[in-house]
């Protein structure tokens, strides 16, 4: 709407400024004459102010009945006034010279420095648009084993669809046929392809590779993950930060000043024996200079460009003052279980026999848990997929009540189990592994030993094991100065293991699901600026009351909605982005402000001609020029955040 008013307003405007007589006079040129050549400037210039300036009066309308006049009021104002003074002149009631020329080239700047901000902001938003195409049109249902080819929108949960290599997964859903890799980097951010097996999630809008795929749908249209994920965005670059609320009081504070800085210029001028017009340009001069426009996109511009960021580098703003107190941070407080930890059962230590390999008994040991479906043999089994050691098959699978499996592979007899098995067998274990089991006891995790003809040729301490990616990200907090502390339900033992593995010294174990709250109030009250990051639902009232609340994107739909900022990839070292695009942000917040809000402290003076005795001069036009240019820079500025690296 603004570029197409701008086209035709600049179209209008050009004869006005042509016929202008003060232009002629200023260029020295004589335009054409012929009959009614006179009224071209004020019928144009009427034109102009009733085509291009209706939106700006539309647009104070509106601040003046919400009682919040801003930068609308004071163009409005400024060509309001320009308008009737130049009808006064045309129709005789004073002598002096009427403002067409400055009025319509008032109007048609104005009209472009808007097109240029709700252009830039239209980009800065265009992320949306972007995840909108991220899924295909069309789907291959599989019904009844016959393929058929459907609109996304017919998907149903519990269908069957078939997902070609190259293609992008219509809906969420498992993986119930195939394997292969996918990419997720247009959701996570996280370049490189993910693994994808028999029962693993996918994500709508996500990328297959080179496999096809057959997926039972679990979501589908504003249920899939891409759907939440454009509604946090799009409620992020909604939802006004503190920065912006100063902003706003800033810009009316800023129209007050112009409106009283513009009636103090033509009361000054004509006391000093200015004629009326030259006082009212001055007037309008100062009421357009000092319009707040470059204010009010300062921080919505920033705000728009960090959300989008944020969002393709798998950083979910949901609340926009979350990110903005990011930078302030002294404490994290990570969850243990989900967060730090896998949530899932892994070999972390083992200790195996003389003439044993590491790699040998874990493979055995791998072959004979195979057939259980005990959390612990199931991690036992992942750890040796995790090494992609080759698991061999079992025979003859015996679960011995109270004491452990046995099973047979390659024709050996194998058991697994822990202490109890031991002495039920008897088993002569040497003191290598012996020493390996009690340690693994002092820190709370499980040792399973490996059997056999009565001798133990392993122990392996089986423990929720500890993220890859969780060493990284404490080692970068603390490297930055803040303290990382622990929070867990789990045993003392346990936690002060991981605690001590992950270098972490303050800890807090045995808390109820209740209680969480209340530790992240006990640093609260010691002045600290806290972090929680968790994923559970008893997580969720210690990230609402944390000063940030950080969950894990793969967590519980209560742990995410809690949160102030979603980490899509379940990631611990994305709080360090977190921090590095909060700091950058508002570095640019401020930056935007000091430029937007300072330079009027120099245009306004300069706008009221107390620079006329040295015949320096500004026109309501060059007025508006150089407000446009103050919200050009404002506008790159807010650009240059692209360039930070997260």
């Amino acid at each position: 709407m603004f570029r197409d008013r701008f086209w035709l307003s600049l179209a209008l405007s050009i004869p006005v400024v042509f016929w202008s007589g003060h232009i002629q006079e200023l260029l020295g040129y004589q335009a054409p004459e012929f009959p009614g050549t006179r009224w071209i400037p004020p019928v144009l210039g009427t034109v102009v102010f009733l085509y291009g300036g209706l939106v700006f009066l539309k647009g104070a309308w509106g601040e003046l009945r919400d009682r919040l006049p801003g930068m609308m009021t004071l163009i409005s104002l400024a060509i309001l006034v320009a308008f009737l003074f130049s009808w006064v002149v045309e129709l005789g009631l004073i002598q002096a010279e009427a403002l067409w020329w400055e009025l319509a080239t008032l109007v048609t700047i104005m009209l472009l420095g808007h097109w240029i901000e709700m252009r830039s902001i239209t980009q800065a938003q265009g992320a949306l648009k972007e995840l909108a195409k991220l899924l295909p049109d069309t789907a291959t249902r599989i019904t009844d084993g016959e393929e058929e080819e459907v609109s996304v929108e017919e998907l149903r949960d519990g269908d069957l669809v078939l997902v070609r290599p190259g293609e992008s997964f219509p809906a969420d859903g498992t993986v119930s046929k195939g394997s292969g890799d996918v990419s997720e980097a247009m959701i996570t951010g996280e370049s490189r392809p993910v693994k994808k097996e028999e029962g693993d999630e996918v994500i709508a809008g996500t990328l297959n590779g080179e496999n096809s795929l057959r997926m039972e749908v679990t979501g589908t249209g504003e249920d899939t993950k891409l759907s939440g994920i454009m509604r946090l965005v799009s409620e992020a670059q909604k939802s006004k930060s503190r920065a912006q609320h100063l902003a706003d009081r800033a810009a009316q504070l800023l129209t007050g000043v112009a409106i009283t800085a513009g009636a103090v210029t033509l009361v000054t001028w004509h006391l000093l024996g200015a004629d009326i017009d030259f006082s009212i340009v001055r007037m309008v001069t100062v009421l357009v200079i000092a319009c707040p426009h470059a204010l009010g996109l300062a921080v919505p511009l920033v705000v728009a460009i960090s959300t989008t960021l944020g969002a393709q580098g798998g950083l979910l703003v949901r609340d926009r003052r979350g990110l903005e107190e990011a930078r302030n941070l002294d404490t994290v407080i990570f969850d243990k279980t989900g967060t730090l930890t896998l949530g899932e059962f892994r070999v972390v230590e083992m200790a195996v026999a003389e003439g044993v390999s590491e790699d040998e008994a874990l493979t055995l040991a791998a072959g004979v848990e195979s057939d259980s479906e005990h959390p612990i043999a199931r991690g036992i089994v992942q750890t040796a997929k995790d090494r992609e050691l080759s698991i061999p098959s079992a025979e003859d699978f015996e679960a011995i009540t109270g004491k452990g499996i046995a099973a047979s592979v390659d024709g050996t007899r194998y058991h697994m189990g822990g202490p109890a098995l031991l002495e039920a067998e008897d088993a002569d274990v040497s003191t290598p592994i012996r020493e390996a089991a009690e340690a693994a006891a002092d820190r709370g995790q499980a040792a399973i030993y490996l059997l056999r003809d009565g001798e133990a040729m392993a122990v392996f301490a089986v423990a929720d094991a500890i993220r890859e990616e969780s060493r990284e990200a404490v080692r970068a907090l603390q490297e930055q100065g803040l303290e990382v502390a622990m929070l867990t339900g789990d045993a003392q033992a346990v936690a002060d293991a991981v605690a001590k593995e992950l270098g972490i010294d303050t800890v807090f174990a045995e808390v109820l699901p209740e209680d969480k709250a209340s530790k992240v109030e006990e640093l609260q009250g010691q002045g600290k600026r806290v972090a929680m990051v968790g994923d559970g639902v008893n997580d969720a009232p210690a990230l609402a009351t944390a000063d940030i609340g950080i969950a894990i994107g793969a967590g519980t739909d209560v742990a995410v909605e809690a949160g102030h900022i979603v980490l899509v990839r379940s990631d611990p070292r994305d709080i360090v982005r977190i921090l590095t695009l909060s700091r950058a942000t508002y570095r640019k917040m401020l930056q935007n402000l000091w430029w937007a809000a300072g330079y009027n402290i120099v245009a306004i003076p300069l706008a009221a001609g107390v620079l006329a005795g040295w015949d320096i001069l500004l026109t309501p036009a060059v007025g508006a020029i150089l407000m446009s240019a103050s919200t050009v820079i404002v506008a790159l500025n807010a650009q240059l955040l692209r360039r930070v690296e997260l």
